[in-house]
C-alpha cells in the first residue's frame, strides 16, 4: 500500500473555491466513509481547515485513488470536477509524508508556524480513529507529524515569528482606527480560534474585549481567562454597536454578521467607523460590508497578503531544517520496518529448514549422545548464521537507503518466502526432545 495526499490550499485555490470545500466534522466523516466504499482505498483522514481542505489515504492503486478522491470530493461539497481539478495538488509516498509533517508543523500555514494547526490535525485523527477510518499506516504517520509539530514549537524559536492571522487583523484595525488600547475588541465565536483572537486581543493591550458565542458558558469560559466579559450570540446586534474592532471565527454554515446589523451598528456610532475582521470559511462577515461607508472588512486574502513574508525568517529556516531532517529519519525508520517480516521470514524458515534435518539425522543415527548431538546442531547453525548474515544485514542497510524494498521482494522469491504467513513469521522453532 502507498500513501497519497490530494487537497487544495491557500496556495494555489482562490478564497471563493476554499469556501466551497470548507467541510465540517460531520462532513469530514462522511467524505472519509464514502472513500473507504472504493476499491482503491483501505484508510483515509480528511483535514479541513480555513485555508486548507486535504484527504491523506492508503491506496492500493494510484490512479484509481486519484480519480475516486477527485470524484468524492467534488460530490462532498457540490463542487464540479472541472473547476476543482485545476486547484488541486497531489503528494505521493515521501513527498506525501513530507508535506503531512510540514501542514502539522505550522509550516504550510497562510501564517507560517501557527500552532492551531497542530489541534485541528489532533483533532482530524482522533475523530477517523473514533470512526475506524484510519488503520496503522496513517495513524504511524499522523502520530509522528505530531510529535514532530511539537518539537517545532518547543525546539525553535517559530512562535516568535509566526505572524498569526490575528495579529495581522489587529495590525490592520489600528492603522484604521489608532492605538488598540483606546480600541473595543468583540470577538464572535469562542472556539480555538476565538479564544486565541480574544488572548491575543488582551495580551495586545485592547481597552476592553468582550466574546460573544452561541454557548454562553463556553464565551464566559473564554472571556474570563483574558479578563474580558461574555454575551450570548442572541444580543450581537447590540455587541456591535460597541465595538470597533469585530474579529470573527466561528466556522457557521451562514452568514453570522450580516450587512443589515453593521448599517445599524454603524448607524448607532454617529459616524464612528469600525473594523471587520473576518477568519472563518465559509466567511462569517457579509463581503457587502465593505460597500458601508465607515466599515473596513478584512479577510483572509488580505491578511495572506500581510503575512506572505513571514517564511523568510531565520526562524523559520531553522524550523524547516528539523522538519526536513525527521522526515528522513521517519523514511529510514519506515523502510526497516518494511523490510522485518522479509528478514524474520527468513531467518524463521532457515530454523524449519535446520530442525528438519537434525530430526531426520537423529532418526537415522539414534545411538549419538546428547552431547554429540549439541556439536553437531551448534556446528549447523553456525554454517546457517554465516550464510544468512551478509543478506540479512545488507538488506538492513539497503533499508536505509531507501533500497530495501526491491532486495527483500528478490530474498522473497529466492527463498520462496511469504512475509505475510503468520505461521513462518511468529512461530518458535521445532524443539527437539533434548532442548528445554
Amino acid at each position: 500500500m502507498s500513501l497519497v495526499v490530494l487537497g487544495l490550499s491557500h496556495h494555489g485555490a482562490p478564497l471563493p473555491l476554499l469556501e466551497s470545500v470548507a467541510l465540517d466534522p460531520e462532513a469530514r466523516t462522511a467524505l472519509e466513509a464514502a472513500l473507504l466504499r472504493s476499491t482503491h482505498l483501505t484508510e483515509v483522514v480528511v483535514l479541513s481547515t480555513c485555508n486548507r481542505t486535504e484527504v491523506y489515504a492508503e491506496c492500493l492503486t494510484f490512479h484509481g485513488a486519484l480519480t475516486d478522491i477527485t470524484a468524492a470530493l467534488a460530490e462532498a461539497c457540490s463542487v464540479e470536477r472541472s473547476a476543482l481539478q485545476p486547484h488541486l495538488f497531489v503528494h505521493y509516498q515521501e513527498r506525501g509524508i513530507a508535506h503531512i509533517f510540514s501542514v502539522a508543523a505550522g509550516l504550510d500555514s497562510m501564517a507560517v508556524g501557527e500552532a492551531q494547526i497542530v489541534g485541528q490535525v489532533r483533532r482530524s485523527l482522533a475523530r477517523a480513529q473514533r470512526e475506524g477510518h484510519v488503520g496503522p499506516a496513517l495513524n504511524a504517520v499522523l502520530q509522528q507529524a505530531l510529535r514532530v509539530a511539537k518539537r517545532v514549537h518547543t525546539e525553535t524559536d517559530i512562535d516568535l515569528v509566526s505572524g498569526s492571522l490575528v495579529q495581522a487583523g489587529l495590525s490592520r484595525a489600528v492603522a484604521a482606527l489608532g492605538p488598540l488600547s483606546d480600541l473595543s475588541v468583540l470577538v464572535v465565536g469562542a472556539g480555538g480560534m476565538g479564544a486565541l483572537a480574544a488572548a491575543t486581543a488582551a495580551r495586545a493591550g485592547a481597552r476592553t474585549v468582550v466574546v460573544a458565542n452561541r454557548n454562553h458558558d463556553r464565551a464566559r469560559s473564554v472571556a474570563e481567562r483574558v479578563g474580558g466579559t461574555a454575551m450570548p450570540l442572541s444580543r450581537l446586534d447590540a455587541a456591535l454597536a460597541e465595538a470597533d474592532v469585530v474579529i470573527s471565527s466561528t466556522g457557521a454554515p451562514a452568514r453570522v454578521v450580516q450587512v443589515d446589523h453593521v448599517r445599524d451598528a454603524l448607524a448607532a456610532r454617529d459616524g464612528r467607523p469600525q473594523v471587520y475582521v473576518d477568519l472563518a470559511l465559509p466567511h462569517d462577515v457579509d463581503l457587502a460590508v465593505a460597500d458601508l461607508p465607515g466599515a473596513t472588512r478584512v479577510g483572509l486574502g488580505e491578511l495572506g497578503e500581510d503575512l506572505a513574508d513571514t517564511g523568510s525568517a531565520p526562524q523559520v529556516t531553522e524550523a524547516i531544517d528539523l522538519v526536513t531532517a525527521e522526515v528522513a529519519a521517519y523514511l529510514v525508520t519506515r523502510s526497516a520496518e518494511a523490510v522485518a517480516p522479509t528478514v524474520t521470514a527468513l531467518r524463521s524458515h532457515a530454523s524449519v529448514l535446520v530442525e528438519e534435518e537434525l530430526l531426520r539425522l537423529e532418526r537415522r543415527m539414534p545411538d549419538l549422545t546428547a552431547a554429540e548431538r549439541a556439536e553437531v546442531r551448534h556446528s549447523v547453525q553456525r554454517v546457517v548464521d554465516k550464510l544468512l548474515h551478509t543478506p540479512t544485514v545488507r538488506v538492513k542497510e539497503l533499508a536505509r537507503d531507501g533500497q530495501g524494498g526491491s532486495y527483500a521482494r528478490a530474498l522473497s522469491e529466492l527463498f520462496d518466502l511469504d512475509p505475510r504467513d503468520v505461521s513462518l513469521v511468529s512461530a518458535p522453532p521445532v524443539m527437539t526432545g533434548d532442548e528445554g
